[in-house]
């Protein structure tokens, strides 16, 4: 019943500018300095309140409203960072998640670079993550479109790995600069010595 009731209002988030981007620090952990933001959509549902992506991600793939509200999120996040830049905020850079249906939009680099356009933004100010899974099949194609992205200027990042079944040999084809690790594999790093020497490798 819940999904149903989302499904019905996620179509009228976009016009009633329901949606909205939490930006968390990435702090590098030796000099603790800020090094950039990542962008995470939200919804401000009026009745329900704040929703987090886990809820609505997924019906917005299903319905195909993944692609404008991540090109959203792109134009929104890109704006913010080009804003704080303005205001004389050092941040280095923006990360924006991608899903794969919009990764697999034939028109993918020529929206962003559209965007990048319409905000002022350079592209090496974006980080944009990619699952793990996008990198099994179809490769020739998948290679061809982040070595487009990246000669943009584009940080490619691969979020959520070693879930997945790419093996570090296969990463070798991929113009690829950030590997994130997934979080099951961080969350006891302070107490697991096997997560310890995962992630120190």
């Amino acid at each position: 019943a819940e999904r149903h009731a989302l499904g019905t209002d996620l179509p009228l988030a976009l016009e009633r500018n329901e949606l909205l981007l939490h930006f968390q620090p990435i702090v590098n952990v030796a000099s603790g300095k800020l090094t950039g933001m990542e962008a995470l959509l939200r919804w401000q549902h009026p009745t329900q309140g704040l929703i987090g992506p886990l809820k609505f991600i997924d019906l917005a793939e299903d319905t195909g409203l993944i692609v404008p509200i991540g090109e959203w999120v792109l134009r929104s996040a890109c704006a913010q960072l080009k804003s704080w830049q303005i205001e004389g905020y050092a941040i280095h850079r923006v990360a924006i998640n991608l899903s794969s249906i919009q990764f697999r939009q034939k028109n993918l680099v020529e929206r962003i670079a559209a965007i990048l356009d319409e905000t002022g933004l350079a592209a090496h100010w974006v980080e944009l993550e990619i699952t793990e899974s996008l990198l099994i099949g179809n490769t020739d194609e998948v290679v061809e479109t982040l070595r487009r992205l990246s000669d943009m200027g584009l940080e490619i990042s691969i979020d959520d790995f070693g879930t997945g079944y790419s093996s570090l040999s296969a990463l070798q084809q991929f113009p690829i600069g950030t590997l994130k690790i997934d979080q099951s594999f961080v969350r006891d790093v302070a107490d697991d010595p096997a997560d310890a020497t995962l992630v120190r490798t």
